[in-house]
This record gives structure tokens, C-alpha cells and sequence, in this order.
């Protein structure tokens, strides 16, 4: 997972150099006896193009997880065997709106943030 958000991040720096070169030489300034410079729409199209590649690498990602996470907040129930952020096993004994009691396998329970809940493991 890691691996593919550095070849992300990578892409998405290549892409904003070369929109920064291909920005500089695009704007054409006027010679004796013309007008003016015109515009070119490509730079509307990259921007844009720019914009998706974030969406879609980076927002778009970060949204599934989120929604997973909440998922796995709301259906946590009595006696599930979960795994913390903190790599803590232990089976729910209670809940509550913010806080989780966790029995480990010392037969010692713990309380902790609901937050701090990494997933359901399987039995």
C-alpha cells in the first residue's frame, strides 16, 4: 500500500513539472505587426487533467477508507474479536457512544477510544 502512494506521489510531481514546462511555453507573445498573443485551451485541459489524477489517486482513496472505517464503527457488537491501532487482540465485552472494554487474552480487560479500533479479525 505504501509502495503505491510513493509511485502516486511520484506521478502526480512528473505531471506538475511538466504542466509547469508545458505552462511556460505556451503563452506566445506578439511580434511586430500582430496583435497579441493568443491563448491556448490546452492549459484549461491539463489543469482539469490534473485535477482528476488528484481526485482519483488521492481524494477518491481517502474516502473509501473513511466510509470502511465508519462501516466497521457502526456494526462493532458485543463479543466481536477485534485488533487496535496499537496491535492489541481481544474480544469486545461493552460499548459505548466513544469508548470500547476490550478482554484480552489475560483475562484483563482494557478501555479504549472507539477510534482506536483497526478492524474485525476473523475467528
Amino acid at each position: 500500500m505504501n509502495h503505491n502512494r510513493v509511485l502516486s506521489l511520484a506521478l502526480i510531481t512528473g505531471l506538475l513539472i511538466a504542466l509547469l514546462v508545458f505552462v511556460g511555453g505556451c503563452y506566445f507573445p506578439a511580434t511586430e505587426g500582430e496583435e497579441g498573443g493568443g491563448f491556448d485551451w490546452t492549459i484549461i485541459i491539463f489543469l482539469v487533467l490534473i485535477f482528476a489524477i488528484f481526485y482519483f489517486l488521492m481524494i477518491r482513496p481517502q474516502r473509501k477508507r473513511q466510509k470502511e472505517q465508519r462501516e466497521l464503527m457502526e456494526g462493532l457488537q458485543r463479543g466481536d474479536r477485534v485488533i487496535t491501532v496499537g496491535g492489541i487482540y481481544g474480544q469486545i465485552e461493552s460499548l459505548t457512544e466513544d469508548s470500547v472494554v476490550l478482554k484480552i487474552e489475560s483475562g484483563t480487560t482494557i478501555r479504549l477510544a472507539r477510534g482506536s479500533i483497526a478492524g474485525k479479525r476473523e475467528q
